[in-house]
């Protein structure tokens, strides 16, 4: 269940042998890349032999020029392919999105903003907007019923309304 924990000293010797190892590894591979350079200049770069003569090294250089030329012709054409396929890539990936239908939502923050300072964010420092909302709200005044009011023994009204004589008043007094 526990395991036993590494000596600080003995980490840091661990630590410092893999440096150690990877630093000889890298080396190595600097090494192998300049080996590899120097092949590829010798098998496609002859050793400049100078002529001795004005006309010969005139010669040369229109040489010279007529290779980078071709060189640069083939790296602005794979440039151009390049940017047309990285093109092409990028619209099938919004066209892929457009067949799934989900879009990726960023998950949000809260922010504790008052409306205020949320409309001065969104309209910047120019509009000096404030959001008063119970500026805007009518005032209701409450209406009390004339009924409630009228509080009384309410075994009186029960026996003024009880029997024919007590409904035909009702009806008189609200008609």
């Amino acid at each position: 269940m526990s395991e036993k924990k590494m000596s600080t000293s003995r980490r840091n010797h661990l630590k410092s042998l893999l440096l150690q190892i990877g630093e000889a590894m890298l080396e190595e591979e600097a090494q192998k890349a300049e080996e590899a350079k120097m092949r590829y200049m010798e098998e496609n770069c002859p050793a400049l032999s100078l002529p001795g003569c004005m006309q010969d090294l005139q010669e040369l250089c229109r040489k010279l020029h007529k290779e980078i030329d071709l060189v640069d012709e083939d790296r602005y054409d794979t440039e151009i392919k390049m940017m047309k396929s990285n093109k092409e890539i990028d619209d099938l990936k919004l066209m892929i999105q457009d067949l799934k239908g989900k879009f990726k939502k960023p998950a949000l923050k809260k922010v504790r903003m008052s409306a205020d300072a949320m409309l001065a964010a969104l309209l910047g420092s120019k509009h000096k907007v404030s959001m008063d909302l119970r500026a805007n709200l009518k005032q209701v005044k409450k209406e009390v019923k004339e009924e409630e009011k009228q509080t009384g023994d309410w075994r009186k009204n029960i026996e003024d309304k009880a029997g024919m004589d007590g409904r035909k008043k009702m009806f008189e007094t609200e008609a």
